[in-house]
């Protein structure tokens, strides 16, 4: 294996792992789609890490492995401008020579085509997307080569370039679009998931909401019987219309709540209110607490904010507060308190139920484990751990056979 192949390769691997830090163990990241200015920067520091550890041959060309970046920004993310720009600026650095030159020419035209082409790309099925862009790599570096090879270069360098371009440059790009297909797939299916368990949660609540509507309604309709079979004075009636207006608005707040929480999944960071939050998710399941017999009290000694989605938040809440009340078969109390120290608030929420042993404790939030027993799913559990990992929380859970459980979450607190 000549210099400029294993050069080559040492290059992918940089690239490699700087794809992994970005997009696979930063799990606040998701899809590059949604996060363009991190994926814009991870291509910039990948045409950086290029352009350093580039490999110059006679005195006009410098080899590199630029292309992967540059295909993979502009198909994917459409920035094909940028990072033409980025590369024609990259390589002015090793001389303004025959090869600057030729390199403002081809990727001038190339970053317009790659642009042009990015959406019809994006509809692509995952792997036609992997063997297009590899193909597109494979052809490009077959024709520097060609223009490389038109030069005097030594037969025994030239072997080196010709595995150095025709195999590492499409090996890279095959490697990393398939590792960002496998990152996208990874980011639809929590979304499904999380969706998937939202409308389980919206059944199950039906029945204790249906019961909390239905008492006002019945109310309202009681009163509104009065005013047609009975001769009232105007004192009166106003009062009984007052009395309807109110259980119709408590009627519709429910309704409204309960629709709220029932919209699709909106991803966006921003600054939440850990009291109003909770406050907001409580009011939701106070029907789902009175259906079982549930005592539901609070203790907000803290005022803070965290960084978060607010759909996510709530989902992962709902879930988690949603099976404390439901351990809790025969009645049973819920505490929700919120502590704060110089740098993170605590949420707790404390329960009376059946309470868990140490194996327990331990598969929460695995797939197909539930703290309802043995027939739940344990979805709902595995996307609010997965919610509460991506914001960086801490988790703790104290349990006791026959005694309840206590969670806690922290939460880094955002300091403004």
């Amino acid at each position: 294996m000549g210099v400029i192949t294993i050069h080559f390769l040492f290059n992918l691997t940089l690239l490699t792992i700087l794809f992994f830090a970005f997009f696979l163990l930063s799990k606040r990241v998701g899809s590059i789609h949604i996060h363009k200015r991190t994926g814009l920067l991870y291509f910039v520091l990948s045409l950086i890490l290029c352009s350093l550890f580039s490999y110059p041959i006679q005195s006009e060309y410098v080899l590199d492995l630029r292309i992967i970046p540059f295909l993979l920004g502009g198909l994917y993310l459409r920035l094909s401008p940028i990072l033409g720009f980025l590369v024609i600026f990259f390589r002015a650095f090793h001389g303004i020579d025959l090869g600057f030159f030729i390199a403002i020419a081809f990727y001038s035209v190339f970053s317009f085509f790659i642009w042009r082409i990015s959406p019809w790309f994006l509809k692509l099925t995952s792997t036609t997307r992997i063997l297009f862009s590899t193909g597109i790599t494979l052809l490009l570096s077959v024709g520097i080569l060609l223009t490389i090879a038109l030069n005097t270069v030594s037969a025994d360098q030239l072997l080196d370039i010709i595995i150095a371009y025709v195999v590492v440059p499409p090996l890279g790009v095959a490697l990393l679009s398939s590792l960002i297909e496998i990152r996208e797939k990874n980011q639809q299916l929590q979304q499904q998931l999380i969706i998937e368990e939202k409308l389980a949660a919206v059944e199950q609540m039906g029945a204790a909401i249906s019961h909390e509507i239905r008492n006002p309604l019945t109310t309202a309709i009681g009163f509104i019987d009065l005013l047609d079979q009975v001769y009232l004075d105007n004192n009166r009636r106003t009062k009984y219309l007052s009395i309807i207006k109110n259980e119709l608005d408590s009627a519709e707040g429910i309704i409204q709540d309960y629709l709220t929480f029932s919209k699709p999944v909106v991803e966006s960071v921003e600054e939440l209110d850990i009291q109003e939050e909770l406050t907001h998710i409580l009011k939701l399941l106070h029907p789902l607490a009175n259906y079982h017999s549930v005592k539901v009290s609070t203790d907000f000694s803290t005022y803070g904010t965290i960084q978060g989605d607010k759909s996510k938040f709530h989902q992962c809440f709902i879930n988690i507060m949603r099976n404390s009340i439901e351990s809790m078969s025969y009645g049973g109390a819920l505490l929700i308190k919120t502590v704060a120290t110089q740098n993170k608030i605590i949420i707790s929420i404390q329960d009376t139920g059946t309470g868990l042993n140490k194996e327990q404790i331990q598969r929460i939030g695995e797939p197909h484990y539930s703290t309802k027993g043995p027939q739940g799913t344990g979805l709902s559990m595995m996307v609010s751990y997965s919610i509460l990992r991506a914001m960086r929380a801490r988790i703790e859970v104290q349990s006791e056979i026959g005694k309840g459980t206590t969670f806690q979450f922290h939460f880094k607190i955002n300091k403004t």
